[in-house]
């Protein structure tokens, strides 16, 4: 059975347990937004809660994303890049990021911050109890749980739900999913400076298949075999690759430390379009990971802060989210590696051989302006895109 971990602020109303804020989902983006809750003024004295699924999260998460200059969580990164490597068949190219850094945070130091800052505010406590539902009722909401009914103003979810994705066909749904293997060597192996981004040079078998490797230090390193494509496959499918690329580059004498496995939607579905008055999505569950590469740590910072600031302006829940010309590009890009999954490689090569760096990341990052997008758009077969962009102009997907 599922426990939930509470983290609860109460008082009484006519027998319920009456809160401010409740967050389901103590991950990334739910733990990240009751620690903005909690230092942020308007909220200082706020009633959070918080519902998790499971109480013994450690190392479940490695997140990466580059950045300019010191961040926010620079203090428990596992490690930083200056450099990054993108290679395919014709491509192969060592980028050097300039002032930013290619960053890499594992998940135990960090939810070991925020639940600790989290357990210094007297208005946050730790429970226990299943939730069974939960119930819009216009003034407020209700959540069930196996123990009691609370009530509150507000409530984010984050728990991600696929049988919402796999109960429409208008938008195409793939995965992001991967098998990585953090690995230690006798002797020093690794190049500390570079971490390689994309390898697309592992046999592809019609689908878009790259390795990722992140060596945080000479002789240890985590191996990521990962895949952009509709079906999972089999676990020995994920370790034979990795074997076969250690084989490759004649690393044969290693010790496996850890085992990583997951997978993350790629799907422009518009998750926000499920809040109502009182309930609003977070997270992956509320559209944030980046749909065309899966990248979501740095989103769920902005969007925290870029939410609760929403909240403290007392403006509508609903209109926080809205669609953007980025909304699209992702949405084209998915609707053909959907349809032309084998040629992610060369879609990918394209644009990493044809722009700089800095515009690349800048756009991926939907910080560029318009005319670097152009310029980006200008990488990939202009056929494909037009036809598909006036599929969907038509509404040829529904």
């Amino acid at each position: 059975m599922d426990f939930y971990i509470l983290y609860v602020c109460i008082s009484q109303n006519k027998g319920l347990q009456q809160l401010d804020f409740i967050i389901l989902g103590g991950g990334a983006s739910g733990l990240q937004l009751a620690y903005r809750l909690s230092n942020h003024t308007a909220f200082a004295n706020a009633s959070i809660l918080i519902l998790e699924s499971n109480n013994h999260k450690g190392n479940d998460r490695t997140w990466c994303y580059w950045e300019t200059g010191d961040g926010e969580w620079d203090d428990l990164l596992q490690k930083q890049w200056k450099k990054v490597q993108f290679k395919s068949k014709n491509v192969d190219k060592i980028i050097d990021l300039g002032s930013a850094s290619y960053k890499m945070l594992r998940s135990k130091p960090y939810y070991d911050r925020l639940h600790q800052s989290l357990a210094k505010n007297k208005s946050i406590q730790i429970e226990y109890a299943q939730c069974t539902g939960f119930v819009d009722e216009g003034t407020h909401v209700t959540v069930s749980t196996d123990k009691q009914i609370y009530r509150c103003s507000t409530l984010f979810n984050s728990i991600f739900d696929w049988s919402v994705l796999r109960k429409q066909n208008r938008y195409p749904v793939l995965q992001q999913h991967f098998l990585g293997w953090y690995i230690k060597t006798p002797r020093p192996l690794f190049d500390t400076e570079t971490a390689v981004f994309m390898d697309f040079t592992v046999p592809q078998y019609k689908e878009t298949r790259f390795m990722y490797v992140l060596p945080y230090t000479q002789t240890e390193a985590l191996i990521e075999y990962t895949l952009f494509s509709k079906e999972l496959i089999d676990k020995s499918e994920y370790e034979d690759a990795i074997r076969d690329y250690l084989q490759d580059k004649n690393i044969t004498d290693y010790q496996l430390i850890e085992v990583e496995q997951g997978s993350i939607p790629m799907c422009s579905y518009p998750f926000w379009e499920n809040n109502s008055k009182n309930v609003h999505f977070i997270g992956s569950a509320g559209g944030w990971t980046k749909a065309s590469t899966g990248f979501t740590f740095k989103n769920i910072n902005r969007k925290t802060i870029a939410l609760v600031n929403h909240i403290a302006a007392k403006k509508p829940l609903n209109h926080f989210t809205k669609k953007n010309r980025f909304w699209w590009y992702d949405l084209l890009f998915l609707d053909i590696l959907a349809k032309y999954n084998h040629k992610g490689a060369s879609l990918f090569s394209g644009m990493f051989r044809k722009n700089s760096p800095k515009q690349i990341f800048r756009f991926l990052d939907e910080e560029s302006h318009f005319l670097q997008e152009l310029m980006i758009m200008r990488s990939f077969p202009t056929l494909l895109f037009v036809k598909q962009f006036f599929k969907r102009l038509f509404g040829a997907h529904h």
